[in-house]
């Protein structure tokens, strides 16, 4: 009986082993060219909201420096979040607007790279289905984008997001598989001219940590980020509450400082290096919310 348990014991000793090991591959494996030797690929980041695309700045930023082509489409103008009273929706938009413009420049985007869909913020997992998934095949079939970067749909099973960003994962993930085929939404191959278009290779952010296997090291790309994440003023400062407009120093004494403290403590650092970290796949859209099954 002793033996029998004594077997069994290192049976699962070494079933943990082996399950670590591979853990731990998969949490650090790479793509077969790093991120950071990517050149001439399109980039299409698909984010909720007008400050979504900032958790991977360091990255855009280092995308478009190597001479990639970078796009953003965002779903939602961002016309909710505010506890200022003396704005509206139509002010918070075009607020909203300008700070993701801004930050955008910050990275070496232009806004001629810019999309926004104008639904409204807080609602996006009630809009029409089909016609935001229509609308992203017609941007992905446009810009024909290599990588599709957006919020982790899940790894094995569904990542639990707040309600914009959650409906953002699955309606990227929808709108990648159905961009790939010739007769959905073939209005735009017959009166756009566009062509069916697979992308093959994803950078899921916002997802498990265990989930991400890439590390970006975005050390050079730091400061941009920082100073791209200042924009969002009336998100990240006092504005939240009293908006006082884009200029950080007709701001309370010591806002400035709080600001930039505030954006520099979200970049994530391994080893001395300031990194980003997403999950990579690559293969059909079908395969992105999974492991390999029998």
């Amino acid at each position: 009986m002793k033996t029998q348990t004594r077997r069994k014991s290192i049976s699962k000793f070494i079933f943990l082993i082996i399950i670590g090991i591979f853990s731990s591959s998969i949490s650090f494996a790479q793509p077969n060219e790093p991120v950071e030797k990517w050149k001439g690929k399109t980039i299409l980041l698909i984010g909720a909201h007008p400050d979504d695309d900032h958790q991977s700045h360091g990255t855009l930023a280092l995308l478009k420096a190597n001479g990639n082509h970078v796009y953003i489409v965002t779903l939602t103008t961002g016309n909710v979040g505010t506890k200022d009273p003396k704005l509206s929706q139509t002010d918070l938009a075009k607020i909203r607007r300008q700070e993701q413009v801004d930050a955008m420049k910050e990275i070496g985007l232009s806004e001629d790279h810019y999309v926004n869909l104008g639904y409204d913020d807080g609602r996006l997992e009630f809009a029409n289905k089909e016609e935001v998934v229509g609308k992203l095949v017609h941007y992905i079939r446009k810009f024909k984008p290599d990588v599709l970067m957006a919020f982790d749909p899940g790894y094995n099973y569904q990542v639990w997001q707040k309600s914009d960003h959650r409906a953002a994962a699955y309606l990227a993930a929808d709108a990648s598989r159905a961009a790939e085929w010739p007769l959905m939404y073939e209005g735009d191959i017959i009166q756009d001219k566009l062509e069916a278009h697979l992308i093959s290779e994803y950078l899921f952010y916002g997802g498990n940590i265990t989930d991400k296997n890439t590390i970006v090291d975005i050390s050079d790309f730091a400061n941009q980020r920082v100073e791209a994440g200042t924009k969002y003023i009336s998100q990240w400062t006092s504005g939240w509450s009293d908006y006082l407009g884009p200029d950080i120093n007709k701001y309370p004494a010591g806002e400035k400082e709080k600001l930039y403290k505030k954006v520099r403590n979200r970049i994530k650092v391994i080893d001395g290096k300031s990194v980003e970290r997403f999950r990579y796949h690559k293969g059909v859209p079908d395969t992105m919310g999974h492991a390999p099954r029998d």
